[in-house]
């Protein structure tokens, strides 16, 4: 592995943020000159980002921490298109006010990790700053774009980038319009080296195609040389998808999930993730995650406590961080609810294979049948852990256990313990 100086890279080799550079060692020198503009790209298909897209905004943080500029760049133009990676269907087409209103959102959630410069200003060398690549993709001439910048692109290539590749492979329509979305995310790349002196793309894995294509694209139109850093594919030590849970998605906007729910999914961390997590998406220093990682059994159960209560505190402040962890602590701890409640015990085997929803709930005398049950969650009556379920087949496991239990509540009154034996 190429040694690397620049305290950047370092950093990101150290916590687990690096899978692929395009050429590391230029990259470690260009950073070691001095502060550089790097930008992530965010689409904007809902009014909130989830927990899936932590990785990108912990990574803008850490560049920004160690001296240089972060660049987040809004979709505005890209939306209207959409991503066809890791997609099995074309995505739902939004209005401009549609678009507009989830731009509005998802701005909300980056001033918190990241020093802005004042709106409308660029500010200092490692201030942050926002762009809109409608401001640019809006205003293309079609033909003069296909002629100066799609000759650059061969279709013979552009079928084997794993987008297209999969679609074809599973036999399922890739329009015309996605099949554009690489070019025009190679386009934002080379507009932002001319407006921004933008030297960096980062993002995850399943965007390393994407990004080598801007970085070929500068250099025959531009004759520059831009790097590309992409992130690995992260799922959970079981294999589940960052930013779900059997309640949906983990939304990092508050109106969108509370405080509460979120300190919940980062505390329900698996055992064999905890380490992972803390380098990843808290400010802790390394020596003293390594110490928390370090720990078992009911000592790891405060590892993860402090996990939650870290990037809890980064997504919605020291106050609502506070509150979510002592609310935990009086319910599961202190049993303010739990002594009191109905409780019944399954087989530990079955808990670990899943248990649907509404099975759960008739089983623990939440409802009468399996039919009310279903319908109770459907008409979102259903928690788990205080947190909605909005689908009554989810999968219940141990990996919802908190502190030995799990929570069922039926509206805001009727409660029940499941506990594994």
């Amino acid at each position: 592995m190429t040694d690397v100086r620049s305290p950047f890279l370092e950093q990101a080799r150290a916590r687990g943020f690096v899978h692929q550079c395009t050429d590391m060692d230029a990259l470690d020198a260009q950073l070691r000159a001095g502060p550089v503009p790097a930008y992530i790209g965010f689409d904007c298909t809902a009014p909130s980002l989830h927990a899936g897209s932590l990785v990108s905004i912990m990574l803008l943080r850490l560049f920004q921490q160690a001296g240089h500029k972060p660049v987040v760049l809004m979709g505005g133009g890209t939306t209207k298109v959409g991503d066809p990676s890791g997609k099995d269907e074309m995505r739902k087409a939004l209005t401009d006010d549609d678009i507009a209103a989830n731009m509005a959102g998802i701005r909300q959630v980056f001033a918190k990790y990241l020093t802005f410069a004042p709106e409308g200003d660029m500010g200092g060398p490692t201030d942050a700053i926002m762009v809109n690549n409608a401001d640019w993709l809006d205003e293309l001439n079609y033909i003069s774009f296909l002629r100066d910048v799609g000759r650059h692109f061969s279709i013979n290539r552009m079928l084997t980038f794993d987008s297209v590749k999969l679609r074809l492979e599973r036999e399922q329509p890739l329009t015309f319009l996605e099949f554009n979305y690489m070019i025009l995310q190679a386009y934002d790349f080379l507009e932002l080296s001319r407006r921004l002196d933008c030297r960096l793309q980062m993002g995850g894995s399943d965007q390393w195609g994407n990004i080598v294509n801007g970085v070929e694209l500068t250099r025959r139109i531009a004759n520059q040389q831009l790097f590309g850093l992409t992130t690995p594919l992260l799922t959970t030590a079981s294999g589940a998808k960052m930013g779900k849970t059997a309640a949906g998605a983990v939304w990092l906007n508050a109106d969108m999930l509370s405080a509460y729910d979120y300190w919940q999914y980062w505390r329900n961390t698996e055992d064999a993730d905890v380490g992972k997590f803390l380098k990843l998406f808290t400010d802790l220093p390394l020596d003293e995650i390594a110490r928390l990682a370090a720990l078992e059994g009911n000592e790891l159960n405060e590892a993860k406590k402090i996990l939650a209560t870290e990037v809890t505190r980064l997504c919605h402040g020291d106050a609502a961080a506070a509150s979510a962890a002592d609310t935990a602590r009086q319910t599961f701890e202190q049993g303010a609810l739990g002594d009191g409640l109905p409780t019944i015990e399954v087989p530990l085997a079955r808990l670990q294979s899943g248990i649907p929803a509404f099975e759960l709930f008739r089983e623990a005398g939440l409802a009468a049948s399996n039919g009310e049950a279903r319908r109770l969650i459907k008409g979102g009556g259903g928690r788990l852990n205080d947190a909605k379920i909005d689908n009554e087949t989810a999968a219940i496991g141990d990996g919802d256990l908190i502190d030995g239990a799990i929570k069922l509540s039926a509206g805001k009154k009727r409660h029940a313990l499941v506990r594994p034996i």
